[in-house]
């Protein structure tokens, strides 16, 4: 499945995104299939087996996304039977980021082989890991805001895995079955101020710095992480390019380290790293500018298109 979160009229919820591009809002898809089935308290239980929000919809695992499948179903064959709407076409709502609140995002850094050579360092012997926050993430059609704290701000094409359930000490071998899915993510970066500490944090944290989306494409629909060509450009020139097998250490890789270090919990995010090709790595460096679109395409999953919007002063 496509697992999306949407916008309409004020209210945020999730949806399955289907190839007609069509989306079911899947918390109302139980809910009518409840009521077609004479059940009281259908919202009740509705939320709790399929609720409207991401984070709370993941912990519910493999159960949670089996009923959601049986209930978008129904919605799609019964599209007139709820008090709601059911179905939306996607020019009608708002696409957000899959996940609005996560409670991690944990970034990987020097994790493609060519990445690592332009920046002219050695092949880590661990993960070099650091984090963003929940301030940062911002939809497919949302504006990368540039704020006039510096000028030096740079894209970072990710291919990015959603954890699906509570992971602690994993096996490599295991490490898939707590994977949810796979999303973009874009770590945009403001370079000098990554850079005036050794520690990376003040420049990676920066609001609305993760562009993410446009969807979640669950394991059964992505069951294979490697092997997928990912793309970046800017305004429609080729910035970086590569593939998941060039990694230095891989999604079973990481979630068995991180779940070594930290219990990881359904609807942390962890952004796999970024290929060679970044601004400041360029001759000459470029930086991104007022009005460029940025997008990044990865197989199987699609594209995150976004265009920086210088912001106000002050904001």
């Amino acid at each position: 499945m496509k697992l999306v979160t949407f916008s309409r009229e004020g209210f945020t919820r999730i949806g399955a995104l289907y190839p007609n591009k069509e989306i079911v809002d899947l918390n109302y898809a139980y809910q009518a299939l409840l009521e077609s089935e004479g059940k009281l308290r259908s919202e009740q239980i509705a939320e709790a087996y399929v609720p409207s929000t991401m984070e709370a919809f993941l912990q519910g695992g493999n159960e949670s996304l089996s009923i959601a499948r049986k209930a978008a179903d129904y919605a799609l064959n019964n599209r007139d039977s709820f008090k709601h709407t059911l179905v939306h076409a996607v020019e009608n709502v708002k696409l957000e980021a899959p996940v609005q609140k996560p409670g991690k995002i944990i970034c990987v850094g020097h994790n493609y082989r060519e990445h690592i050579a332009e920046m002219g360092r050695e092949l880590p012997p661990f993960p070099v890991v650091f984090a963003k926050f929940a301030n940062t993430v911002i939809g497919p059609q949302d504006d990368i805001p540039f704020f006039p704290i510096s000028e030096q701000l740079d894209y970072e094409a990710e291919f990015a895995f959603v954890v699906g359930q509570r992971a602690r000490n994993v096996s490599q071998d295991d490490a898939l079955d707590y994977v949810a899915g796979y999303t973009i993510a874009n770590d945009v970066t403001y370079r000098d101020i990554q850079r005036r500490t050794l520690e990376w944090l003040q420049g990676k944290t920066v609001e609305g710095s993760a562009p993410m989306g446009p969807w979640l494409v669950t394991t059964d629909e992505l069951s294979d992480p490697s092997g997928l060509n990912v793309r970046l450009t800017v305004n429609g020139e080729e910035r970086q390019k590569t593939n998941t097998s060039n990694f230095v250490f891989d999604v079973k890789y990481l979630v068995e380290f991180l779940s070594n270090l930290m219990t990881l919990e359904p609807g942390d995010i962890v952004l796999t790293g970024t290929p060679g090709g970044v601004g400041v790595a360029r001759d000459p460096q470029v930086f991104l500018k007022d009005g460029d679109v940025v997008k990044i395409e990865i197989d199987k999953i699609g594209y995150l298109e976004n265009r920086v919007k210088r912001a106000g002063e002050g904001k």
